[in-house]
């Protein structure tokens, strides 16, 4: 069966339905979007004259919702070029156009009657093989197409997207006993590969997995609060960060996901269980409280935090009144923050019987464990299913399985059997036969228990993970700040492994000994992690306390160093391909743009920001990415010098960072020959087959450029620019000396309009600049302060 989809129809424009049209769009997709007709005109349409005939007023709904996806932040959409591939009408006037399309999603009410009424609907008008599904977050699919026909419910399943579906990347395909295994399939490989999702297979129960899961834990530490006298502020100081959860924690989840919307999860799977299970989904009086006053959260102003003149107070769930913020601290708290990683620190804490955060992290952890064995086989089919829906939906950096593996399942075990609770039987057989842990690493590969006998984890092949790939293959050559790793196929991969990725002597070195390797051994060269970003730029760190010892002649040679490295890639004899993903930050956007060709996660943000630092890129970035903007000019058409110039001086100047690689492909940061990759577990992978294809197709590294610059009248407009910016109040005096040696980088030193130079005169000219600005008090400073507190200092 050949299945594509193109083109697809979304029923509901609400947050949910607008943010699926939206991430569709982002990957390209054509989206109908409809919603209801209105009933009424608003007064704006009454001034204008309209009636409720008019396409206006009756597309209203879907097209207000597209409007908002421009103000929602974070954004919906990777570029405003995205909304060009939404087409909104009704539902009255428009159900006839899902006959065009490769796949209609409904998005509506959550009530079971309503979505029956709609797919009757689209049955009258879709072609057959249209594959269609549901974005419920609970209702059960099948009963949703009891009365379609057959070959209606072949085609049909749940797709439940996590919002905001752009950021979130769990999608749980849910199919029924009627869908096709191949629709099953597809629908899983699209949704990997095109969508960019971590998909699960889930079974048609409340809730799916991750909510059902997700919503137990946050009830248990509810619960737990209550009873142990923990405020909410304790609470949401250890469960965060330190146990390996997101910074939102607890209860500023809840106030991020809205209380009502909570409420309502919770209270799907309190009406379908029954027992015990059923008691911890009953809603606590003080959050129903807190409900019917409309408390509900961000949305509403005030939830389990509020803020009040730039000062954020907790929620006293015994009186309802808020007060001081509070954060729990205790021996437990101060030895778990000394623990490297979150698996050992989540252990510290586990470990520390008596302790007054151990003793509630270990009574928060104990049940979210049993329950997730109790439930294995009735939600999904294997712990990873389990294990994956709660990393991808709910921003655990390990799922209950892996968390039980990591503070050890048989000593854990013990003790809650020691404490009266009762363990599923399948978990005692386990540790029965011998068995200590739920996953096993052999040979770069990972198997999982499942009924007796451990079976193979099946990836997507076009998954690699790095960590078990340095398992099967030694490392070809490492020092402090990188590996070289062999891919396979031919092709070499460095990976930045420094503190943040900042980048030092130790990676320059690796670079460098990479493309010499690459030129005699491999096909090409893959420049890519998976840490939390792909680089945040030069060690500044280092750099600053260099420049305050007045080691001048060592940061000249460091600068050098990272120029020549710069150089190596763009000219190396076989192709080098960066891989930037997340933040791709001023040193780190210097080692992309010289690259033969960049594949760019979809999400990377990645920009020259040595500005904010009171410096100017002094590795080739401000000539790489004035060459990239040239570059990207259309072919045999006039252009203006100086408006290229211009466009780099301000970007540079701004720090401006793209926010997603469909922007930075708007603002020159990629260009002819970059690709992007939706799905950050393909991007490897990808960047692999981009080395392959160039060594295919006879890669010849490129000849040394010459490069046309604006000279004295450019340098003039650019320094206008900053000096009027400075008249106004929008800059400092020091702002204007940055900018300044910026003008003149660009201007290539006050040469005659159209010179040509040699690229190393830019390169020294960068250098130069750097040099005496770093050598600043008041670039120190700044440097400092962003060291200090994060952020920048204007000064």
């Amino acid at each position: 069966m050949k299945q594509s989809i193109m083109r697809a129809a979304v029923l509901g424009s609400g947050v949910m339905g607008s943010g699926i049209a939206a991430h569709l769009a982002n990957v390209g997709i054509q989206v109908l979007m409809l919603d209801i007709v209105p009933e009424t005109l608003t007064d704006a349409e009454q001034q204008k004259g309209l009636t409720l005939e008019d396409s206006a007023v009756r597309n209203r709904v879907a097209a207000t919702s597209k409007q908002l996806l421009l103000k929602q932040k974070p954004s919906p959409i990777t570029s405003k070029k995205s909304l060009e591939l939404i087409t909104v009408g009704n539902f009255e006037d428009d159900m006839e156009k899902i006959a065009d399309v490769d796949w209609v999603i409904e998005v509506v009410t959550e009530k079971l009657e309503i979505k029956k009424q709609v797919f009757k609907n689209v049955e009258k008008h879709r072609q057959k093989g249209t594959i269609i599904s549901s974005n419920t977050s609970g209702i059960s699919v099948e009963q949703m197409v009891e009365d379609c026909s057959d070959e209606f419910k072949k085609h049909f399943l749940g797709t439940h997207f996590f919002n905001p579906p752009r950021y979130l990347k769990l999608l749980e395909v849910i199919p029924t006993r009627y869908t096709s295994p191949e629709i099953i399939a597809f629908m899983k490989t699209f949704g990997e590969d095109v969508l960019g999702k971590g998909v699960v297979i889930a079974k048609d129960t409340p809730n799916f997995i991750a909510n059902r899961i997700g919503t137990y834990g946050l009830l248990v530490t509810v619960r737990e609060m209550l009873r142990g006298g923990y405020s909410v502020g304790e609470v949401d100081s250890v469960t965060g960060p330190l146990i390996g959860r997101p910074k939102s924690a607890t209860f500023r989840t809840l106030d991020v996901v809205g209380l009502d919307t909570f409420i309502h999860v919770a209270n799907n799977v309190y009406d379908h269980v029954e027992g015990e299970e059923q008691d911890v989904f009953e809603i606590p009086a003080f959050m129903k409280e807190m409900n019917d006053r409309g408390w509900l959260g961000s949305k509403s102003g005030k939830g389990f935090y509020q803020k009040e003149a730039g000062v954020i107070y907790e929620l006293n769930p015994e009186t309802l009144e808020y007060e001081e913020r509070k954060s729990l601290s205790t021996a437990a708290t101060e030895l778990a923050k000394q623990e490297k990683g979150s698996h050992r620190k989540l252990k510290a804490l586990i470990k520390a019987e008596g302790d007054r955060a151990g003793n509630f992290i270990w009574s928060i952890t104990k049940p979210v464990l049993i329950y997730s064995a109790e439930l294995l086989g009735e939600i999904a089919d294997n712990i990873p299913a389990i294990d994956r829906a709660m990393k991808w939906g709910f921003g655990w950096e390990a799922g209950p399985f892996e968390i039980w593996d990591q503070i050890g399942v048989r000593i854990s075990v013990a003790r809650m059997q020691a404490e009266g609770l009762t363990i599923p039987n399948w978990v005692l057989h386990f540790l029965e036969d011998g068995n200590e842990t739920f996953y096993k690493q052999e040979n770069g590969k990972i198997s999982y228990y499942d009924t007796g006998e451990f079976k193979k984890q099946e990836l997507n092949k076009k998954v690699i993970n790095l960590q078990l790939l340095k398992q099967a293959n030694p490392v070809i050559k490492q020092n402090s700040g990188a590996s070289l790793v062999d891919l396979g196929d031919g092709v070499a991969l460095l990976e930045f492994h420094s503190k943040s990725n900042a980048i030092g002597l130790d990676i320059i070195q690796m670079v460098n000994y990479a493309i010499d390797e690459v030129a005699n051994n491999y096909e090409g060269l893959v420049i890519g992690n998976q840490g939390k970003n792909f680089c945040i730029g030069a060690n500044l760190a280092l750099m600053l306390m260099e420049a305050q010892d007045d080691n001048f002649d060592e940061l000249d040679m460091v600068i050098r160093g990272f120029q020549s490295m710069a150089m190596n890639i763009k000219y190396a004899v076989k192709p080098v391909v960066t891989a930037p993903f997340n933040m791709t930050l001023g040193g780190g956007a210097e080692v992309t743009l010289p690259a033969a060709a960049i594949q760019a996660s979809s999400e990377t943000y990645i920009g020259l920001v040595e500005f904010g630092v009171g410096l100017i890129p002094g590795g080739g970035g401000t000539k790489e990415l004035y060459l990239k903007e040239l570059r990207n000019l259309p072919k045999d058409v006039h252009f203006d010098l100086t408006k290229v110039a211009n466009n780099v001086f301000e970007k540079v100047a701004t720090a401006k960072v793209s926010t997603s690689a469909a922007e930075a492909f708007e603002s020159g940061f990629l260009g002819a020959g970059d690709s992007v990759t939706a799905n950050p577990d393909h991007l490897l992978h990808d960047a692999k087959e981009k080395v392959l294809g160039l060594a295919r197709t006879g890669y010849r590294a490129p000849l040394p450029e010459k490069i046309p610059v604006v000279g004295d009248a450019g340098y003039a407009a650019m320094l206008m620019g900053a000096k009027t910016l400075r008249y106004g109040g929008y800059a400092s005096d020091h702002d204007v000396k940055i900018a300044e040696k910026l003008a003149y980088v660009l201007s290539g030193g006050r040469m005659k309009e159209g010179t040509l130079l040699d690229e190393q005169v830019m390169l020294d000219l960068e250098r130069e600049a750097f040099l005496s600005l770093i050598g600043e008090p008041l670039t120190q400073a700044r440097m400092q302060h962003m060291l200090l507190k994060g952020k920048a200092l204007r000064n």
